[in-house]
């Protein structure tokens, strides 16, 4: 493979269609689409300023780089990528590509990160001014990381997450087959509108969770005091350590908990109305 190390690249195109490359300690200064087309690429150490360095590129490797936020909406249209150890300042990092592998990357600014995309696998990142990741996106796995931003995975189709920390209002709206095992999930309206969410071990914050649910599983989670009205209009099972604040209209399935503060059963409850409520 061809070795480019040490050098400074900048303007349009600079490195257009380059392929079977190591790109050691380069830096990308101000330009577009750098290395657009790019295939067989390894990144490392690198500093990126442009626009668009890497879109359309297919069995790409970065290691220990840094995107600036210039360097935004700059990993599009991707094929087999690979991301290490790397800090990206710029929203909207990674749209409608397939087979994406992140790993301890920092994303700061991470705003509509990762719509479209499909075969993902997230370990031990972070991810912070994050609403609206993972939109659109299937065949998702995460582990060991930590969302602040609101309106996670909306329209997410087979999302696992594993051992992390997730704050966001309006987390996993309109899912279909999302399972989280050993979580926290703290935010207000969670799940609403998903099909079959199964949550495992997982600690729920936030008023009015799990609401409009169609096959919801819930298997020894816990619920925090603020965590009110919850299963609203909901099909579901639920095993809960426990107390839950308050329980409204669930419409099928059967809840149990340690303690249940408050069941509010009204005529606004849908069909067939025959959830089982019972404490232990």
């Amino acid at each position: 493979m061809q070795l480019i190390s040490n050098q400074t690249f900048g303007g349009e195109r600079a490195l257009y269609k380059l392929s079977n490359a190591v790109l050691d300690h380069v830096t990308i200064e101000a330009g577009e689409s750098p290395l657009k087309h790019g295939t067989n690429l390894r990144l490392k150490d690198c500093l990126i300023k442009g626009k668009y360095p890497l879109w359309i590129n297919t069995d790409t490797e970065v290691d220990n780089c840094r995107i600036e936020v210039t360097g935004r909406s700059g990993f599009w249209y991707l094929r087999n990528f690979t991301v290490r150890n790397t800090v990206f300042e710029c929203p909207k990092a990674f749209r409608d590509s397939d087979g994406i592998v992140i790993e301890k990357c920092s994303f700061p600014n991470a705003e509509e990160t990762l719509w479209s995309c499909r075969n993902v696998e997230v370990n031990s990142s972070t991810f912070d001014k994050a609403d609206y990741i993972l939109a659109h996106s299937s065949d998702v796995r995460l582990k060991g990381i930590t969302v602040n931003g609101n309106y996670l995975g909306q329209w997410g189709r087979n999302i696992e997450v594993f051992d992390s920390v997730l704050h966001s209002k309006d987390a996993f709206w309109n899912t279909e087959n999302v399972t989280c095992y050993n979580c926290t999930l703290d935010g207000e309206y969670l799940g609403w509108h998903s099909r079959n969410l199964h949550l495992v071990n997982c600690t729920i914050k936030g008023q009015q969770p799990l609401c409009y649910c169609e096959n919801l599983v819930l298997d020894g989670c816990t619920f925090d005091p603020d965590a009110v009205l919850a299963f609203e209009y909901c099909s579901v099972k639920a095993d809960v350590k426990g107390a839950i604040t308050s329980v409204k209209n669930p419409t099928t399935g059967s809840i149990t908990a340690d303690s249940i503060g408050e069941v509010i059963l009204d005529g606004n409850c849908l069909p067939p109305a025959n959830c089982r409520i019972r404490t232990r």
